[in-house]
């Protein structure tokens, strides 16, 4: 879900050359899901091969990371671990969510409503065990890095960033900000179209920067205040914020709190906003979870030889994807510009 503060960030458009040769700490989960929602069939169903797994977010992944490579980026792929335990209210609401698009699009079946089938089906999207068991496998073979994050993948991320061991924190939402990260990349995709939210089709988008320091100076505020913040408009961990309270009033809110010296000084700004009104837990569980999220402190990033065979056997024996098409985009990722200038050992 993420954190509703994107009108008060600013950022800056960047190509994939500004990206050329830097390491990106890549939310997983949130791109694996953009492919399971968007990569379907006209009736909403998702893609599978002949043994009926899921090849939606192989296709995806294959496609996109393949065309990274080739244009010189260097992913880090970072997995999430055990969640928090205020996340789990919010699994409960997804999985309620998921229930009722279920059952319109049972609804929609019904009448053979195509696009109102595949509308709902993408709001059950669930990523299972196997999907990302198979989805590391495919990262394993292209010779890139995976790291197991300690509980929230966006945390690990911005951690990585933040010891200088990646360039930007990859992903869709905002919540690499709230831990700190120095950069964010938004809507890095090789189509540049992103799925529009509330119908059906494409927006055309290109890849942004979010740099945390600049966006804390444009507002006035610190990276605490700018948690407190969040946590009035509403986080993963207190769906909804406060209603009544948008970015704008919230920002005019902490700014009222600059002199706070310690979280207990903004617990006066909680009870003015009515916290208890929206929320049975104290808001200093929420600003615990962000504070105190375990990030895994070791941890290896080395880029590998891509193992053509390993590759072929996983996506054609395996999966069914077309066999001469995968060659030729092996090929293409093998003869890529900046290996033959280094030399494959030296690249990786």
């Amino acid at each position: 879900m993420g954190i509703a503060i994107k009108d008060l960030i600013t950022s800056k458009e960047v190509s994939m050359a500004d990206l050329n040769n830097k390491i990106l700490a890549v939310d997983s989960f949130n791109m694996l899901y953009q492919f399971l929602t968007t990569i379907r069939s006209p009736d909403g169903s998702l893609l599978t091969d002949s043994k009926g797994n899921v090849t939606s977010h192989l296709i995806g992944l294959f496609s996109r990371v393949s065309t990274f490579m080739e244009l010189g980026l260097k992913p880090v792929f970072v997995f999430d671990g055990p969640p928090p335990k205020l996340k789990i209210y919010e699994r409960e609401r997804r999985s309620e969510l998921k229930a009722e698009a279920k059952k319109e699009y049972e609804i929609a079946k019904e009448r053979e409503d195509f696009a109102s089938m595949k509308k709902y089906a993408a709001r059950t999207t669930k990523l299972t065990t196997e999907m990302v068991d198979d989805a590391k496998e495919l990262i394993t073979c292209l010779g890139l890095p995976i790291i197991q994050a300690a509980s929230e993948g966006e945390a690990q991320a911005a951690y990585i960033v933040k010891q200088n061991d990646a360039f930007a924190s990859v992903s869709q939402d905002f919540d690499s900000l709230l831990y700190g990260a120095p950069n964010i990349i938004r809507n890095l995709s090789i189509a540049g179209k992103r799925k529009k939210n509330s119908a059906l089709g494409y927006t055309t988008v290109k890849p942004e920067l979010i740099n945390l320091d600049e966006n804390l100076k444009s507002l006035g505020i610190t990276s605490e205040q700018l948690l407190i913040l969040s946590m009035l408009v509403g986080t993963d961990y207190n769906i909804g914020g406060i209603k009544g309270i948008g970015p704008q009033k919230a920002l005019k809110l902490v700014k009222q709190y600059k002199h706070a010296k310690s979280p207990e000084d903004y617990d006066a700004l909680f009870k003015e906003a009515k916290w208890k009104d929206y929320f049975d837990y104290p808001w200093q569980d929420v600003y615990e979870t962000f504070k105190q999220m375990p990030v895994e402190k070791i941890y290896s990033i080395k880029f590998v030889k891509p193992e053509p065979n390993k590759l072929t056997a996983f996506l054609c024996d395996k999966h069914d994807f077309d066999k001469e098409r995968v060659e030729k985009t092996i090929a293409k990722l093998m003869e890529t510009k900046d290996m033959n200038q280094k030399g494959l050992g030296e690249f990786f």
